[in-house]
C-alpha cells in the first residue's frame, strides 16, 4: 500500500521549502495560515453539500468564516483543548494586530485570531485529524447545525 503524502509535505517538496521550528512562528503568522485552512475546510463542506451558484456558495461560506462565528466555535471547543493547544490559542488571542475588528466586537476578533492561530498551528504540525476534530466539534453548536441544514 502506497503511503499518503500530505498536501503540506507536497508543497514543501515541490517548492523546496524547509519549515522553521514551529514554536518560533509568531501567533499572527499562525493565524494567517489558519484563516486560510479554516476557510478551505468550510468551503469544502459547502461545496460537498450544495452544487449551486458561486454567489450562493459565498453566502453559505461567509456566514461561518467570520470573526463572530469563529469566536463561537472557540467557545464551544475551549474545554476540549490540551494545555499545549490552550497556550497556542492564548498567544493568538493576546497578539497585538495591526488591523482592527471591522464587523466584530474586539473580544470576538481576539478569540477568532486565537482560533485561527490554533488551526494554523495544527496544520503546520500536520495534525489534520485533530484540526478537523475540533472544527467538527465546534460546528455541532446549534447555530452551525442550522447552517449545515440551510447549506444543503
Amino acid at each position: 500500500m502506497e503511503e499518503s503524502i500530505s498536501i503540506l509535505q507536497q508543497i514543501k517538496g515541490v517548492f523546496c521549502l524547509e519549515m522553521k521550528d514551529i514554536n518560533t512562528y509568531s501567533p499572527l503568522t499562525l493565524a494567517f495560515i489558519g484563516d486560510s485552512i479554516f476557510d478551505l475546510v468550510i468551503r469544502s463542506i459547502v461545496v460537498c453539500n450544495a452544487n449551486t451558484s458561486a454567489n450562493q456558495l459565498h453566502k453559505y461560506t461567509s456566514r461561518i468564516v467570520k470573526a463572530p462565528s469563529q469566536a463561537r466555535i472557540m467557545n464551544v471547543i475551549l474545554e476540549q483543548l490540551s494545555e499545549e493547544e490552550i497556550q497556542i490559542y492564548k498567544r493568538g488571542r493576546n497578539a497585538k494586530s495591526a488591523s482592527s475588528a471591522k464587523n466584530a466586537s474586539l473580544s470576538d476578533y481576539k478569540r477568532a485570531t486565537g482560533f485561527e492561530a490554533l488551526i494554523g498551528y495544527l496544520y503546520l504540525q500536520e495534525r489534520y485529524e485533530r484540526l478537523l476534530e475540533l472544527i467538527d466539534e465546534g460546528l455541532k453548536d446549534e447555530f452551525f447545525t442550522e447552517w449545515m441544514k440551510d447549506g444543503k
